[in-house]
């Protein structure tokens, strides 16, 4: 019988190497229903509605996988409308180089700290000190450092403030840098993004020049006030002249002297940086203007898109092709001039075929 299967026979023999060997009972089943006659189709009909179920270690939840193909679009479809070699050219290439640069700037002088020392040795050594740490930082407001000293009397202590508050040029020099770094990672998008609406009518190129100039003032000012202040800070924070602060140092009795200066080399980058960043800003304003368009209008080549007039389609249109509107009111014989004409060996005119004039003024 077709739905019953068949237990097999202990001294059945083993399958051959032509029968491939079935592992699972499910596939064992269906193999003897197959063996049997008329039960084929049957078989495969179970077979088929069984489906194999995929381990739940396999199984991916599918909305991960649209989201992370979603985002592998995005990035695929921005690096294909982008035009990176615009980088290659000075246009771009000062840009990375002005992006850069700004961050050096900003970054030396806005994350400086220094520290230096000083010792006070009294008369009586157990009312002086040795170790005197004084630590200031960015934006160097120095009226708001202190430190104590000893007064040589007693063993008391007074507290002293340094001088000068530089925090106005420095903040404005990592203002300027931080801005600047912003603009020019914003103008390197345009290059490499919508370029071509960057060179439409010129508009984005002479507004890039603008702020170009600006940028480049700026920087000649934030450069040369911060190198002012800076001066200020290094001289308001030498221990030298620190120490004329204290009175026990007045004294000829007293001993007073520095321990540790200072270290400000990252503050002398940072003006460094910033005469770079003017130099990068003041070089880039040639290579802007040639994209603008002014240079080709002050030498009289530039013609602007309003005067120029759009040539005709096809001779057709305003040409010979059209039919004289006065050639009904003139009197005479008026020619078609949209037709080939010659002159043929007889040596008369002829137009191609014939054809009767198009009007007569006196018609008989």
């Amino acid at each position: 019988m077709c739905g019953a299967l068949q237990p097999k026979a202990p001294d059945q023999k083993a399958p051959s190497l032509s029968t491939p060997a079935l592992t699972s009972p499910r596939s064992n089943a269906v193999a003897q229903l197959v063996t049997q006659p008329g039960c084929s189709s049957r078989a495969s009909s179970s077979l088929r509605a069984v489906p194999e179920e995929t381990p739940p270690s396999l199984r991916i939840s599918d909305p991960l996988i649209s989201e992370e193909a979603a985002k592998m679009d995005v990035v695929n479809q921005l690096v294909a409308q982008g035009q990176f070699t615009v980088v290659k050219q000075p246009l771009g290439f000062i840009k990375v180089l002005q992006w850069i640069f700004a961050i050096f700037a900003f970054s030396t002088c806005g994350s400086y700290s220094g520290m230096f020392k000083m010792s006070v040795e009294c008369e009586n050594p157990s009312y002086g000190d040795l170790g005197i740490e004084v630590e200031f930082e960015y934006p160097f407001r120095l009226h708001q450092v202190y430190f104590d000293a000893p007064t040589c009397k007693e063993g008391n202590k007074e507290r002293y403030f340094l001088t000068g508050d530089y925090s106005s040029s420095a903040e404005f020099f990592v203002t300027i840098a931080v801005f600047s770094f912003l603009y020019s990672m914003a103008a390197l998008s345009v290059y490499c993004f919508i370029l071509e609406k960057y060179r439409e009518n010129n508009k984005g190129a002479q507004i890039d020049f603008v702020v170009t100039a600006v940028f480049a003032f700026m920087w000649l000012v934030s450069s040369c006030a911060w190198a002012k202040g800076l001066s200020d800070v290094k001289t308001s924070t030498d221990p030298d002249e620190v120490i004329t602060l204290i009175p026990a140092c007045r004294e000829k009795e007293n001993r007073c002297r520095e321990v540790y200066e200072p270290r400000v080399s990252g503050l002398n980058t940072s003006v460094a940086f910033g005469f770079i960043n003017l130099i990068l800003w003041l070089g880039n304003l040639w290579f802007v203007f040639k994209e603008t368009g002014w240079l080709a209008a002050f030498s009289g080549t530039y013609v602007p898109s309003q005067e120029k007039q759009p040539a005709p389609d096809s001779y057709g249109q305003g040409g010979y092709g059209q039919q004289d509107p006065y050639a009904g009111s003139q009197g005479g014989y008026q020619p078609d001039y949209g037709q080939q004409g010659g002159y043929n060996e007889d040596g008369g005119y002829n137009q191609g075929y014939e054809q009767q004039p198009t009007s007569y003024s006196n018609q008989m």
